[in-house]
């Protein structure tokens, strides 16, 4: 089988499945966070999309990878060499993603069990454990810091808006938290800073996602 046809067996196959789900192109683009273009471009055959994408495809659509790779029109049971080979390297990308999963669950837990192992120490001593609390709110956005640290590492960016976020708020609610604690100060205000935070964030990732998509067509025109 050529490239040709394989983008064009590729893309059928993800027009089929995606009207089968009730979406249209803007909308199953805006669950994968690529243009509709790009959407487009992959049902007509233009371009296909790489192995992780074709996996969160898969799993959209609640089907298999090689779904998406075999020929509609083949008899069942007797995929091609070239469908073989792409359900062994996203077998492979599979693998590789459950590893990452683990390593950012162990991730997690390291920050909370340091979080908890010093809220242990402090809270033995009188002075300092009615503070001691305060290192689990503490945690959350250096949870968060450390899980955006190696997802950028990774280049896997798809949760970056969520996880800045969480350092934002997670932030001023450990300053909230801290001087409420220690100095009986109901600083509330500072959550109104969180608000053109956000909306900076929002505007920062509605920017670039456009780019993002461009390269992705370009790389697989």
């Amino acid at each position: 089988m050529d490239d040709e046809k394989l983008k064009f067996q590729i893309g059928a196959n993800i027009a089929a499945h995606r009207k089968n789900a009730g979406l249209t192109q803007a909308g199953l683009a805006e669950k994968l966070n690529y243009s509709d273009k790009a959407v487009s471009k992959w049902e007509r055959g233009e371009s296909i999309p790489d192995v992780l994408t074709i996996m969160q495809l898969a799993e959209l659509f609640g089907i298999t990878v090689n779904d998406l790779l075999s020929d509609p029109n083949a008899l069942p049971g007797n995929p091609g060499k070239l469908e073989k080979a792409m359900t062994q390297v996203s077998e492979k990308a599979l693998k590789r993603k459950a590893n990452k999963n683990v390593i950012l669950a162990l991730s997690s837990t390291l920050v909370w069990f340091v979080a908890l192992l010093a809220f242990v120490l402090l809270s033995s001593f009188d002075f300092l454990e009615k503070y001691s609390c305060l290192l689990f709110f503490v945690a959350i956005p250096a949870n968060a810091i450390v899980l955006l640290s190696l997802r950028s590492a990774w280049h896997d960016f798809r949760w970056n808006k969520v996880l800045i976020s969480i350092i934002v708020w997670g932030s001023l609610l450990s300053i909230y938290m801290t001087l409420l604690s220690v100095f009986q100060y109901n600083f509330w205000k500072i959550f109104l800073l969180g608000i053109p935070g956000q909306i900076a964030i929002f505007l920062w990732f509605r920017m670039f996602r456009p780019a993002k998509s461009t390269e992705e067509d370009k790389s697989n025109g």
